[in-house]
């Protein structure tokens, strides 16, 4: 059973927060957090993911980024990360997690770009790709109960 699932990108306050909130949403009873490999940490979400996932009625408003650490590493039974780089990145620094890190388009082959600094259409097309990613995982981790 995957009961802890951590999700990762670069600074924590674009896409896995908002990956984090719908999946959360899709996967009730499990304890989804989320990180970032050079988390901004404290900060809040982006003002265009919060305001993208308000639009969905979903609340981001009081995440604050995290740092990913060995701890979660450990703590976590899925790892799911926006990018190859990424996925490659905690595969190096924490070896002993590589079977259980994939990207969250993985199984449709696919990267997640990250929005930071960019227009609100970047981050659109993020959510969109989250959302697929979530709708492909969600099942089959409810799969494994």
């Amino acid at each position: 059973m995957i009961k802890y699932l951590l999700v990762v990108c670069i600074g924590n306050i674009c896409r896995s927060p908002m990956a984090e909130e719908l999946l959360r949403q899709a996967l009730p009873g499990r304890t989804i957090f989320s990180a970032g490999i050079g988390a901004l940490v404290g900060k809040p979400a982006e003002p265009n993911a919060i305001e993208l996932m308000a639009e969905s009625g979903l609340d981001i408003s009081q995440h604050r980024a995290q740092q990913f650490t060995t701890v979660m590493a450990g703590h976590a039974d899925l790892i799911l990360v926006m990018d190859s780089k990424q996925k490659h990145e905690i595969q190096r620094m924490h070896p002993s997690a590589s079977g259980k890190i994939f990207r969250l388009g993985e199984l449709d082959k696919f990267d997640i770009p990250d929005p930071y600094c960019q227009p609100r259409h970047a981050f659109e097309q993020a959510l969109q790709l989250i959302q697929r990613g979530v709708d492909i995982w969600a099942p089959r981790v409810r799969a494994l109960d």
